[in-house]
């Protein structure tokens, strides 16, 4: 009862989800490094599956390399944790002209123990949390951005 409640009333606002199930036909350029393709596929997937350059849409990213900074010390100066942060430059392209651009960044901590095989393991899964993160960004605003662009030439 509730949920169909909670339906009438946004039904009647005017709400749209923005992920309707739709492909968005956006075009994600290929993006250096391992975790540029990790983005890269990542963003496809929230694109609703690959697309060719000739999509409407073209999305330029540039991944910068991940940043490492200690966040808590043992009193004999051995770190404990430390943090990761990555940053992603993107521009959104429709017929030659820039619609969106910006900058995202994603962090996250993860612990920093002595036995080299946990610590990679550690690490490794802080890089893979941020660019899931970063992808969720960075698509969310693409697609608003393309929905603004549409509604915008709709108008004309």
């Amino acid at each position: 009862m509730k949920k169909c409640l909670v339906f009438l009333l946004l039904a009647g606002c005017g709400f749209r989800p923005m992920f309707t199930g739709n492909d968005a036909d956006i075009y994600v350029a290929p993006i250096s490094g391992i975790n540029g393709i990790d983005l890269r596929n990542s963003l496809n997937a929230k694109f609703g599956g690959r697309h060719d350059a000739s999509a409407r849409y073209t999305l330029t990213v540039n991944l910068g390399e991940p940043t490492t900074q200690y966040k808590a010390l043992e009193r004999t100066g051995d770190a404990t944790w430390q943090q990761v942060s990555m940053t992603a430059h993107f521009e959104l392209v429709c017929d030659g002209e820039k619609i969106a651009s910006g900058r995202e960044v994603a962090a996250e901590s993860y612990t920093f123990v002595r036995y080299l095989v946990a610590a990679n393991a550690s690490y490794n899964n802080a890089v893979k949390n941020i660019i899931t993160v970063l992808a969720d960004k960075i698509s969310v605003r693409a697609m608003a951005s393309a929905a603004d662009y549409e509604k915008e030439q709709a108008r004309k």
